[in-house]
């Protein structure tokens, strides 16, 4: 790009786009109050992952004990979030028509209540608001699940089966949901714009995406706090707060009219 204000043609290529493809990690959710687990004084570095994979939480009711532990911190958090100015940016990519696809790293359901659909996102990690039942199927109230630990029960057990019931998030050795998988990369490989913000493009399927695009040719823009991997592909690189680069990004594209009022 010929500007020097990466914020100003980042926004003019989301101008002249029409299939975008948005993916989303920790560092749109951390201006929320959302914390990142794999920063320092994260839940990462608190917790061991090796005890918490999926299979141990199929075998041992000491993990489940302590998932459901750590689940039962996170969730408020999560649940008493509100979207920031980065969140409605996206959700404005959408109204205006301009949004093919939507995919996220985060959990905490804030894309959602910024107003993106469900029909057009994707939650490649899945989401700490809903729960399931992992013998028969059954869909969990989250917040009724959160009462009754709170009331002492510390291992939650399925309502109709009995069976072993489980934070809708995708563990560590869990596999990745292949439908909602194989559709990102492919609307990657179909946009004409990938917009990264606040990813680290260091986790895995979810760092292939952008490079997915890259290697279909697709121009790429970077909107995150630290270097990443695939700063030297993009495009344009903005190295800022989410929030605020966003909200310049759009206004530049000229969508300001459909952000949330």
């Amino acid at each position: 790009m010929t500007g020097s204000d990466p914020c100003r043609n980042a926004g003019e290529m989301l101008r002249r786009s029409e299939r975008v493809v948005v993916l989303t990690g920790a560092g749109i959710s951390t201006e929320s109050g959302i914390p990142d687990f794999r920063s320092p004084g994260g839940l990462w570095s608190r917790y061991d992952p090796a005890a918490l994979t999926y299979d141990r939480f199929l075998r041992s009711e000491e993990t489940r004990r302590l998932y459901w532990d750590i689940a039962t911190q996170s969730y408020p958090v999560m649940r008493d979030a509100e979207p920031n100015a980065a969140h409605q940016a996206v959700a404005a990519i959408e109204k205006a028509g301009k949004l093919l696809l939507l995919v996220t790293q985060n959990v905490d359901g804030l894309h959602a209540k910024a107003g993106s659909t469900r029909e057009r996102t994707i939650e490649i990690h899945g989401s700490a608001l809903r729960a399931t039942c992992l013998d028969c199927g059954a869909e969990h109230d989250r917040e009724d699940l959160h009462r009754r630990i709170l009331a002492g029960e510390a291992v939650p057990v399925c309502d109709w089966c009995a069976g072993r019931v489980k934070p809708a998030t995708v563990s560590f050795g869990q596999a990745m949901p292949e439908r909602e998988t194989a559709a990102a990369f492919a609307a990657a490989g179909d946009a004409d714009l990938m917009l990264v913000i606040g990813s680290s493009l260091v986790v895995y399927p979810a760092a292939g995406i952008p490079e997915c695009a890259v290697d279909a040719g697709v121009p790429l823009i970077i909107v995150n706090r630290e270097p990443t991997p695939l700063d030297s592909a993009a495009a344009v690189v903005v190295h800022g707060a989410a929030s605020e680069s966003m909200s310049r990004i759009v206004e530049a594209a000229h969508l300001a009219s459909f952000l949330a009022h």
